[in-house]
């Protein structure tokens, strides 16, 4: 690997500064024995940390407890069947709790309010395991052996479960028969297209001429809430559920740019000719999108805003800059993908709620560029600027957003290592990236932003706009931000660059993927392995730091997932005493099946597999959590 000169990794004076500090009082302690009872613990995160080890069942820092509040199959609407593993339905499923929970939002209730004990809890189902939920599959001949009622317990499993819940005491309860409990399902959900792209020919099938109109939404993975009260879910790897030969159809360049290489990982268009691009080669064009919805309102029609464009979207972000309008940020989650910006045109109407509903719907979307002297630039995405013009095969903007990876790849944006959730902290007005791994980076071609080869363990960007600081959001529309380094993940051996008392009082995480702030402006991260966690022996869960002051970038373990699981949400009650954090698919390594799971959890019993489930973690005293 060739040596980085001096501007390619960059650091922060504040950073360099309180490392010194904090090394210097480390070398004092007598001992890590007592380092680890805090005696010296230059971080601000004063819980006592679980064992950082790899388990069936799951942990919480000592103080704390963690409840499962709802697994998959578990009932959300009024007329929700009993959950019966082995007599599973489709029609069962869209009134069940969906499969493989991801990103969560707490809306408090009543909307508008800052409740922490009652509220909506609005959850992604980002994917399925067909091996975990029925009898008889293995990883590799799940496809051939799927039958048709089983595809659709699998598509009715994806989408987004909205459910009441109520506090009482230090537990949670999930309120029955609400009236704001829903399922929007990849089944039978029916949703609307919207902005430059809506009508377009290119989103036009048999289905729906229109181009107005789409059945279901696919890997829902992270997402984001407006400031008017709204949900917005991303659309992620939506390329895996597609067979057939993308060469043979008119989209061929589009489809192989998104990934559809020919074979799925799902057995749906033996069953359902919409996921076979052959028959029909528009249809992977009306997923990769953000989607709104209303919570509150268990009646309205979710839509997918094109205006934010198409990719494999990890989280949608939003930040109100000082005039009103609104900024959303979104990552795309693949190896060499890029990290994007949309401003809106207009800004929020803070009288009328259903005024903002189409807010999302115009604006400049953006990508960045990111230079190894400390700044970024974000580039405009517009059509007939620059290479953005018919000469390059973009007709209109509705082009240039279907095809938004090869339009960033045209006006020079940086590929990053796996962009995943993107959060601006609300004490400081700076952003935070999520880069989750990236092993396929070769010594020349890292940069400052992206400084290691072979980068399996990933890392943290924060990138300041003009004027943020402590108590103010910044510039959030500007086109040139400042960017440094928070930590690169991993541990010492693989050029990790934490705190420099990390190992004395701290832990080391790999695959940072989703994250929150706190009311004090900490970091929380949830992790994300994959396949490597066994290997790199690294539990995923969630890890929590200072991101200012003498704990910067000193990373503490706070959770951890059950085996095989990842950790995803995670989301805080405006109070912060609770923070809900949702496990992902418990059990899922190549070798576990229904019939023998590599771990039970969350029920333990002989009878029932793995299942994804949401926690609600609370502090034994009633307090914040972490504090």
């Amino acid at each position: 690997m060739r040596r980085l000169d001096s501007t390619e990794i960059v650091l922060s004076r504040r950073q360099i500064l309180a490392a010194s500090a904090a090394a210097g009082a480390v070398a004092a302690l007598p001992g890590q024995a007592s380092a680890k009872e805090g005696a010296s613990d230059p971080s601000s995160l004063a819980f006592r940390q679980p064992e950082h080890t790899i388990a069936d069942t799951h942990r919480v820092a000592a103080g704390h407890q963690a409840q499962v509040l709802i697994r998959w199959g578990d009932g959300v609407t009024a007329d929700a069947p009993a959950f019966d593993v082995l007599a599973q339905s489709a029609a069962a499923q869209d009134r069940q709790f969906g499969y493989n929970n991801d990103f969560v939002a707490f809306m408090p209730l009543p909307v508008g309010s800052l409740a922490s004990e009652h509220g909506l809890l609005c959850v992604n189902h980002e994917y399925t395991n067909a091996e975990l939920m029925f009898p008889g599959l293995t990883l590799k001949d799940k496809t051939e052996k799927l039958t048709r009622e089983q595809v659709d317990v699998e598509i009715a499993a994806h989408g987004h479960s909205v459910i009441e819940v109520k506090k009482s005491g230090q537990s949670w309860q999930v309120v029955p028969a609400s009236p704001f409990a829903r399922r929007l399902s990849a089944l039978t959900t029916e949703f609307q297209m919207s902005g430059p792209a809506a009508g377009h020919d290119r989103l036009k099938t048999k289905a729906d001429p229109s181009g107005r109109s789409v059945l279901g939404t696919l890997n829902n993975c992270a997402g984001g809430v407006t400031p008017w009260g709204t949900v917005l879910i991303a659309e992620e790897n939506f390329d895996t559920y597609f067979s057939g030969d993308p060469k043979k159809t008119p989209e061929s360049v589009n489809h192989i740019r998104l990934g559809i290489k020919g074979k799925s990982r799902y057995a749906w268009s033996r069953f359902h000719d919409r996921f076979d691009v052959e028959k029909e080669p528009n249809e992977p064009n009306r997923f990769g999108w953000v989607v709104e919805f209303d919570p509150y309102d268990p009646t309205s029609v979710p839509v997918k805003r094109t205006a934010l464009g198409r990719f494999k979207h990890e989280a949608a972000t939003c930040v109100t800059l000082a005039d009103g309008r609104v900024v959303v940020y979104t990552g795309d989650d693949e190896m060499f993908e890029y990290l994007y910006r949309f401003v809106s045109r207009d800004p929020i109407d803070r009288k009328n709620r259903r005024a903002n509903f189409g807010l999302l719907d115009h604006g400049t979307l953006s990508v960045a560029r990111f230079d190894k002297d400390g700044t970024m630039t974000w580039l405009p995405l517009v059509w007939g600027q620059g290479k953005l013009t018919p000469a390059n095969g973009f007709a209109s903007q509705a082009d240039v957003l279907i095809d938004a990876r090869r339009a960033a790849d045209l006006v020079g944006a940086t590929p990053m290592d796996r962009p995943e959730d993107v959060e601006t902290n609300p004490a400081n007005g700076r952003v935070y990236v999520m880069l989750t791994n990236n092993s396929q980076r070769k010594p020349e071609q890292v940069n400052g932003a992206n400084p290691r080869a072979d980068n399996r363990h990933g890392h943290v960007l924060e990138l300041t706009p003009p004027g943020a600081g402590k108590g103010r959001i910044g510039r959030h529309d500007a086109e040139r931000f400042r960017w440094e380094i928070l930590f690169l993940a991993g541990r010492r051996a693989d050029g990790a660059t934490y705190h420099p008392a990390n190992e004395t009082y701290g832990a080391w995480l790999s695959a940072p993927d989703n994250c929150a702030f706190d009311n004090r402006g900490r970091l929380w991260i949830s992790s994300d392995q994959g396949s490597h966690q066994r290997t790199n022996a690294i539990p995923d869960g969630i890890y929590a730091c200072d991101v200012d002051g003498p704990g910067r970038a000193l990373v503490k373990f706070f959770y951890g997932v059950p085996r095989d699981a990842e950790m995803c949400g995670p989301a805080f009650t405006p109070d912060n005493r609770t923070l809900f954090v949702a496990v992902q698919h418990p059990g899922e390594d190549k070798d576990s099946t229904f019939d023998r799971p590599s771990t039970r959890w969350p029920d333990f019993r002989p009878d029932l597999p793995p299942r994804p489930a949401i926690v609600a973690i609370t502090k034994d005293d009633g307090g914040p959590v972490g504090s």
